[in-house]
C-alpha cells in the first residue's frame, strides 16, 4: 500500500460530506423559516400582496448565507489548525 489508512481516508471524506451538507442545510432552513414567518405575518395582518413573505424570504436568504459564511470560516480555521499540526 501507499501508507494511507483506508478507514482514515473514508472518515475524512465522510466528515467533509457532513460539513458540506450542514452548510447547505443552514441556507435552506433560513429560507424556510423566513418564508414561514412572513406568511404568518401576512395572514395575521390580512395582506393580499404577500409583502411580509417577500421581505422575510430575503431576510431568510441573508440569514442563510450568513450562517453558511460562519460555518465555512469555522471549517477553514479547523483545517488550517490541522495543517499546522501536520496531520
Amino acid at each position: 500500500m501507499n501508507g494511507k489508512n483506508p478507514k482514515n481516508s473514508f472518515r475524512k471524506k465522510a466528515v467533509n460530506y457532513v460539513t458540506v451538507g450542514t452548510i447547505g442545510l443552514h441556507l435552506v432552513s433560513g429560507i424556510i423559516v423566513g418564508v414561514f414567518i412572513g406568511y404568518m405575518l401576512d395572514r395575521i395582518f390580512h395582506t393580499s400582496s404577500y409583502i411580509f413573505t417577500i421581505i422575510f424570504f430575503f431576510l431568510g436568504v441573508a440569514s442563510g448565507f450568513y450562517n453558511m459564511y460562519k460555518d465555512a470560516m469555522k471549517y477553514l480555521q479547523e483545517e488550517e489548525k490541522k495543517n499546522k499540526k501536520g496531520g
